[in-house]
Parts: structure tokens; C-alpha cells; sequence
């Protein structure tokens, strides 16, 4: 029998959103893009605070664009949680869910009545999800879950920059995007478990666990070589625990970044013995500094395509360095097909990137753009009887 590849494998299953900002709304996403039915719960009115979060101070139809791109393909319901008769509409509707996800401090749910232990009694196959920023015990529970300070007490900063530089960020918010995937790949696990036994369960990930999981190389490698930091190189760093080549280097009209190769390998394609002289392969590393200092001279001598037709035909690791504007324009990058247009109800549609999963052999699309706050409270009071 074929499987009807329309037929999305979250289909049927139905996720009410209690999240703001990017961490748990990110996971809703994913599950969204899969198939799921995402109901997000928000504060009339004003809705999430997400919606006045901007990048570049980018706003369409009164929301953020940053909210329009994270919260497409979901529905929206307005309740005051401190209401009683709302807080009893969103309990109904809890109760007839497949899984809760939340991402407000520790405490928060408690206070409304919606704790797992309170929720899971009314509905036992409820899968409830929880991103926290420290977890739930310790001297930081209480501190702001934000990004930037997640990464910067996680020490991933030191790991990036030159070596005499300060500590410098990512300059993505890795932390709520790793923390989303992780509570969702926890939700995912959970729900092949409730099919066996017909038992929901709760799961958690937190920003600063994601951030420490991210860096599993390289704190494995402190843990188990005497502790030592560590080590960027001061010219062209990329990783602070490889070697020469590794790094990103000007070359006469722009740049080409080199991975994981022989040095000597190197010198002999770019023809430049003063680097092909470097042997030993202790010295790629104990001596970096002064190998990439005469790798970044020689390749300043000529453009980065005739630096790729050497390297490139030896199968040597090496890449341009492009702008967005370059990658997007690239057969390459339309080969993808990633970018696609979302749409809200009498306003322009808006580009963004589609699900980077497939299924089946199926892109995963949705022209469902970000709801209006409270968008549909009529049809899901009908639909769950609240």
C-alpha cells in the first residue's frame, strides 16, 4: 500500500502554544511545518510580546516581521489567563490536546493552574513541553532567559574572534534555536512513546543545556586535556582548537575559506614552499599563527576563483566566501527551493524560508501566514466546545 504523501506525519495532532519570543514558538513552528495543528494561546489585545520584537525595526500589519516568519501556519486564541472563565476555556481545550508547550520562567504556569502535574490529570496523554533558560533548580533559575546571556555564561563566545580579541557572540540567537530543536526532538520521542503504552509525559530543554550540548567538541576536549582554554588563533581564526589551514582568508577580489587539510598538500597546490615546508603535523597547530600568516600572503597574490581551479580539481576543502546576494543568486541556492511566500489576509505576502525538512520527497510548505491576535477564538470555541 503507498502512503499518500500528503499526508503530513503530524497530522492529527494538536499543539496549544503557550511561548513568546523565539524558543518556544520555534518549536511550535517545526511541529506546524510536520503537520500538527498549533493553537497559540496569547493576551487579548496586545497578544504576544513577540509581535512588537523587530529586527531592523521591521514591522508589517502592526507585527514584527521576526513574529510573522516564526508564527506562520498557526492559529491564534485570545484568553486572560487571570480571568476564570477564560482560564477555563483554555483547560477544555488543554484537555482535548496532544501536547503543551511552554517558555515563561519557572513559576509562571504554576501560578495560572496549568502545572504539568495539574494539566496531566485531566488529559494523561498530554505530552507537556518545557524550555526554561537554566533549568529548574540552581542559583539561575530566575535569571532572564535571553540569548546573549545564555551564550556569554556558556563561555561560547571565547571560542570565536581572533585570538586577541574580546569574547565575541553568535551573532544568531543559537541558544533559543538549538533549545527549540531539542524540545522538539524530546516531543517527537514522546509521542512514539504514548503510541506504545498511551502515556503522555512531560519534557524539558533549556537554552543553557542547548548552548553546552552545542559545544559538546570542544568541552569534551577540555574536560579530558588537563582543562586547558581555549586557543584562538590571532590571524584568521575559525576554530579554536584546529589547526592551520583552517580559517577564512582575503584573496585578490574577495575571499575563500579553507577546512581541514594537509598543509604541505596546500603549499604544493597554491605552489608556495614556504608553507609546503611545514612537515610535521604538530607544527600545524603549535605553530598556526605564522603558517596562516604566509598562507594569507600568497593568497592575496590572486583571485579567489583561480585559487578554487587549483584546489577544487584535488578535492581539496575549500569554498567561496559569499554575500547573501551572491548565494542567493547562485543555481545552487534555487536548486533548494527554500524561500516561500506566507500570506495574512489583505496584506502583501511575506518571504521566508520553508521547513528545511522533507518528507516523502515532499518540500514542506504553508502559505498559512502568522494569525491576527485572537484570529480564531470563534471557530475553536465551536470545534472544542469551550
Amino acid at each position: 500500500m503507498n502512503e499518500d504523501i500528503g499526508y503530513l506525519p503530524l497530522s492529527g495532532i494538536t499543539v496549544v502554544e503557550f511561548s513568546q519570543f523565539l524558543s518556544g514558538p520555534s518549536a511550535a513552528l517545526r511541529l506546524a511545518d510536520l503537520g500538527a495543528r498549533v493553537i497559540k494561546i496569547e493576551r487579548p489585545q496586545t497578544g504576544e510580546l513577540g509581535r512588537q520584537l523587530a529586527l531592523h525595526h521591521s514591522f508589517v500589519d502592526g507585527d514584527s516581521l521576526l513574529f510573522h516568519t516564526i508564527n506562520r501556519n498557526k492559529e491564534s486564541y485570545a484568553a486572560n489567563l487571570k480571568d476564570s472563565g477564560d482560564l477555563e476555556k483554555v483547560q477544555k481545550l488543554i484537555s482535548q490536546a496532544d501536547v503543551l508547550i511552554e517558555n515563561f520562567r519557572p513559576g509562571t504556569m504554576e501560578k495560572l493552574g496549568l502545572a504539568y502535574e495539574t494539566v496531566s490529570k485531566r488529559n494523561p496523554k498530554l505530552i507537556y513541553a518545557r524550555i526554561t533558560g537554566y533549568g529548574t533548580e540552581g542559583p539561575w533559575v530566575s535569571k532572564p532567559g535571553q540569548d546573549l546571556l545564555v551564550q556569554s555564561i556558556s563561555g561560547a563566545p571565547y571560542l570565536n574572534g581572533d585570538g586577541d580579541q574580546p569574547p565575541v557572540p553568535f551573532a544568531l540567537s543559537i541558544a533559543d534555536m538549538f533549545a527549540g530543536a531539542h524540545l522538539v526532538q524530546g516531543i517527537l520521542a514522546c509521542l512514539v512513546r504514548r503510541g506504545i503504552t498511551g502515556k503522555g509525559g512531560l519534557v524539558e530543554a533549556s537554552l543553557l543545556e542547548s548552548m553546552l550540548d552545542f559545544q559538546f567538541e570542544v568541552l569534551t576536549t577540555h574536560l579530558n586535556d588537563g582543562g586547558q582554554l581555549p586557543n584562538r588563533s590571532k590571524l584568521n581564526n575559525a576554530h579554536a582548537y584546529l589547526g592551520a589551514p583552517y580559517g577564512i582568508y582575503e584573496t585578490e577580489d574577495g575571499y575563500i575559506a579553507l577546512a581541514m587539510g594537509s598543509v604541505v598538500t596546500l603549499g604544493e597546490l597554491i605552489g608556495c614552499p614556504e608553507v609546503a615546508a611545514y612537515t610535521d603535523p604538530a607544527s600545524w597547530f603549535e605553530q598556526r599563527d605564522e603558517i596562516k600568516a604566509l598562507i594569507a600572503n600568497h593568497l592575496s597574490t590572486r583571485t579567489t576563483q583561480e585559487w578554487l581551479d587549483r584546489l577544487e580539481p584535488a578535492d581539496y576543502w575549500c569554498s567561496d566566501v559569499f554575500t547573501w546576494d551572491e548565494m542567493l543568486n547562485h543555481e545552487g541556492f534555487k536548486a533548494l527551493n527554500i524561500i516561500q511566500e506566507v500570506k495574512r489576509a489583505g496584506v502583501d505576502s511575506i518571504q521566508t524560508t520553508r521547513c528545511p525538512i522533507r518528507y516523502n520527497g515532499q518540500l514542506l510548505t504553508s502559505e498559512k501566514g502568522a494569525p491576527r491576535v485572537g484570529e480564531d477564538n470563534a471557530s475553536i470555541d465551536t470545534e472544542f466546545r469551550l
